[in-house]
This record gives C-alpha cells, sequence and structure tokens, in this order.
C-alpha cells in the first residue's frame, strides 16, 4: 500500500511539474519559442486524436505535408491542419490547408503571417488534462491534492521523530 502511494505520489508531481514546464516554455517571449496547443477536434484524426497536445515551433519556411498550427485573425482557438499547396500571391506565401479528417480543404488560404508554427510531435489525450487544469476547479485540484500530499507526508515525519524522541527519553 505504501509503495502504490508513492507511486501515485511521484506521477501526480511528474505531471505537474511536466505541465509547469510546458506551459511555461510556451509563454515566456522568445523568438522561435516553442509553443504547447491544443487539439479540440478530430479534423486530423487519426493523424493527431482529439484532446492531444501538440508541441509546434516556428520554422524559416512550409512545405506541401507540413502539419502547422495557424490562427487567423478573428479566430478565436488556433488550428492544426496539414498544408495541401502552396502558392505565392503579391509577395506573400499562402497555405492551403486541409484537416486530415476532412473531406474538403478549408475555404480560405492561410498567410505565412498566421502561421504559429509546424508541430514537432503530438502527446495524445494530455491536451484534456492541460485543458482542465486551466480551469478553476482543475488548478485549484492540482494545487491542494499535491498540497495535502506533501503536508501530509511531513506531519507524518513530524509524528515518527517525536514519537522516535519520546522513546529515547
Amino acid at each position: 500500500m505504501k509503495k502504490t502511494l508513492r507511486i501515485i505520489y511521484y506521477i501526480v508531481v511528474g505531471v505537474i511539474v511536466l505541465s509547469g514546464f510546458l506551459l511555461l516554455i510556451s509563454v515566456l517571449p522568445i523568438t522561435g519559442n516553442y509553443r504547447v496547443m491544443m487539439v479540440l477536434s478530430g479534423s486530423m484524426e487519426p493523424s493527431i486524436k482529439i484532446g492531444s497536445l501538440v508541441i509546434v515551433k516556428p520554422a524559416d519556411s512550409y512545405k506541401i505535408g507540413d502539419i502547422i498550427s495557424f490562427q487567423k485573425k478573428g479566430d478565436l482557438e488556433p488550428t492544426t491542419h496539414r498544408i495541401e499547396e502552396v502558392r505565392v500571391a503579391g509577395g506573400e506565401m499562402l497555405y492551403t490547408t486541409k484537416g486530415d479528417a476532412n473531406n474538403a480543404s478549408d475555404r480560405t488560404e492561410v498567410a505565412a503571417s498566421d502561421i504559429k508554427g509546424k508541430v514537432l510531435f503530438s502527446i495524445p489525450y494530455l491536451g484534456y488534462v492541460i485543458n482542465f487544469v486551466q480551469k478553476p476547479l482543475g488548478f485549484m485540484l492540482m494545487i491542494i491534492i499535491p498540497a495535502i500530499i506533501i503536508i501530509g507526508d511531513e506531519v507524518k515525519k513530524i509524528y515518527f521523530e517525536l514519537k522516535k524522541k519520546n522513546e529515547s527519553n
């Protein structure tokens, strides 16, 4: 039982540290920085599953077949789709994109300035965890549960030290 609790403890701490690290990396204002994004739709199934976390990095150029994340002006959430066609118009690169699970290409082209970056890899279902942590209840649970575990562990150590001290007297 103790070993199982310790394993759960380390898993929870590991998830918290990893989540914090990924979120910290994505918000630091570094040019060409990695970004962490969530895939909230099934348009890229089976390549990228719903609820996946994608790691995105800006690139100097993009080519047909690359999976990119972009956010056009007016869009609330970024989109992650595969480049299907590339063309130059008025000196600007324009990309036609399509979700792997979609029957047709996206209606409007994506300008190079709207691209957040190329998807380096995805982690299935971890986006659900990050999405939950960003909500007030999830954030509180990610703080309160580890705090209770740490405090409980420290109280237990103090109790056994006091017990050991009293027995030696």
